[in-house]
């Protein structure tokens, strides 16, 4: 009974450092039938009963119309628990991967992964619902920082805890600080029949790549395995270069810096408020909806180190939409924001060519638009009370 003890302890850890589950939470528990949401499906029914949090848990196994798929064996495993699994049929899933895979080596797994996520998105809200629990662990979230920092140059992993506006529902990691070892080791001693991936491409996948690399470098240098998953904490710590890249618009001192700080975060408040509110009159003024799979570039636009503007833009596959942008009045009329919208719409068209940006402009902006290159698209609407109309930039 080791192996629970020591899970357990880890699922109250990540609870209580990242505040997981709270009372009146119903959670849905996504079980795939693996050694990871078996685990995660027992550790939470046991969770339940001392953790002083009054919490209801559903388990649901999503169809996805994989050959084989059988989930008698969880049913049972299920009941056990005193729970009753909950089959969801998206049949759909097997042949869209099918049909996107072409030439590629197995299924696209992105692609899986959000339509996963939708499937299960569909399930907490029609039974009301607000979060969602995934059995991913501590060295699942160490693979994942290293495949973006090989394949995707970025730093970064999943979240222990992430919102969805939108479909308002949280998705949970409460195996977040939780070994993979120690997942291995309650399987055998509780002796939980695991069902074999239905997915071809298991066991075939870059990550499995990464396992191996890992387990050279643990193996060499056995104080990275928790010096890995410390890192991923350890904000006093975090020194990289993101807060001190300002891209030089010109030789003036005019320059564009990504929003990446508490400070940053506060000037770029600070410029929306007097702007928009103050000076425009426009109460809670919001520059995007913003949804789900979206992702929002903010940027303060600086004369030498003083913040003048900012800017942003939302990215979604290959479509990027600038929002309006806002220049303080004592720094217009001086060319500094047509600089900064020239440079910033010329960034995104050479980093991800080929693509589309648009603009939702203010009619009265118009001819300032024109002048930068984007021509209208249909007829002008009202956006916040203003005129707008949708703008291109020209192929």
């Amino acid at each position: 009974m080791k192996a629970i003890r020591t899970i357990l302890a880890c699922v109250r850890k990540a609870d209580q450092a990242y505040n997981l589950i709270e009372h009146g939470d119903k959670i849905i528990i996504g079980l795939s039938g693996g050694k990871d949401s078996l685990s995660l499906t027992y550790s939470l029914s046991l969770y339940k009963k001392f953790s002083h949090t009054d919490f209801i848990i559903q388990p649901v196994i999503l169809d996805l119309g994989f050959p084989g798929f059988d989930p008698t064996p969880l049913k049972e495993f299920c009941q056990s628990l005193g729970l009753d699994l909950i089959v969801h049929e998206a049949k759909e899933v097997y042949p869209i991967l099918k049909k996107q895979q072409g030439d590629l080596k197995h299924l696209p797994c992105s692609i899986c992964s959000r339509m996963k996520k939708a499937a299960i998105n569909k399930v907490a809200a029609d039974l009301g619902f607000n979060k969602v629990a995934f059995a991913h662990h501590a060295d699942d979230a160490i693979e994942t920082l290293f495949m973006n920092e090989i394949y995707g140059s970025k730093i970064g992993t999943f979240s222990p805890k992430m919102h969805l506006e939108r479909a308002n529902i949280t998705f949970i990691r409460p195996f977040i600080l939780v070994r993979e070892k120690d997942i291995l080791s309650l399987v055998k001693e509780e002796g939980f029949k695991v069902c074999p991936s239905p997915c071809p491409a298991d066991k075939h996948t870059t990550r499995e790549d990464i396992k191996q690399l890992l387990h050279n470098i643990y193996k060499q240098f056995p104080t990275a395995r928790q010096n890995f998953l410390n890192m991923l904490d350890n904000y006093p710590q975090y020194d990289l270069w993101g807060n001190q890249i300002a891209w030089q618009i010109n030789q003036n001192g005019l320059n564009m810096k990504p929003v990446v700080s508490a400070k940053d975060g506060r000037d770029m408040f600070r410029i929306r408020n007097e702007v928009f509110i103050v000076e425009q009159n426009i109460p809670n003024h919001e520059e995007f909806i913003e949804e789900e799979e979206q992702i929002a570039h903010n940027f303060l636009i600086r004369l030498h180190d003083k913040s003048i503007g900012f800017i942003r833009y939302l990215e979604k596959e290959d479509e990027f939409w600038i929002g309006r942008f806002a220049i303080l009045k004592g720094y217009r009329h001086k060319g500094y924001g047509k600089l900064a919208f020239n440079y910033l719409a010329n960034q995104i068209e050479a980093r991800h060519n080929p693509c589309n940006i648009n603009i939702h402009a203010q009619l009265y902006l118009k001819a300032f638009y024109e002048s930068c290159g984007f021509i209208p698209e249909g007829e002008p609407f009202d956006e916040v009370d203003i005129p707008h109309i949708k703008m291109v930039k020209k192929v």
